[in-house]
């Protein structure tokens, strides 16, 4: 959490004087939903949820937009070494995510100018499962 609130501190500061300006922070439906063996990267996600909302109140008067993304299991070197057949039959849509399913959630988080302080979730519908 420390991570990205050092980076939106430093990335305001050019914010500031450019109109439209977008901050896209990275969580996980684990901060949403929690999970067992997971209580400090759990809390460490909710907090940023937490954070994310707080600063799209601060800065939306300078018209800078912040939302959160909270992917579910995607193909990354953090689920390698997971089993996919296993976590797959926990989520309705039946696999994991691709990282370029995630760009392009965080992309339209960037172009959408009347979107701030929220939580996008793109998980395949896991969480309707936790």
């Amino acid at each position: 959490m420390l991570g990205s609130m050092l980076t939106c501190r430093a990335a305001l500061r050019s914010m500031l004087h450019t109109q439209g300006a977008a901050i896209v922070n990275i969580g996980s439906v684990v901060g949403l939903k929690g999970n067992s063996g997971q209580c400090v990267y759990s809390a460490s996600k909710a907090g940023l949820e937490g954070f994310t909302r707080s600063l799209a109140k601060e800065v939306a008067s300078r018209n800078i937009r912040v939302n959160l993304l909270a992917p579910g299991f995607i193909h990354t070197d953090m689920t390698a070494g997971l089993r996919e057949e296993a976590g797959a039959r926990s989520i309705p849509l039946g696999r994991f995510g691709t990282p370029d399913e995630i760009a392009q959630a965080a992309l339209f988080l960037l172009e959408s100018s009347y979107i701030t302080g929220q939580v996008l979730v793109v998980d395949g519908g896991l969480q309707l499962a936790m």
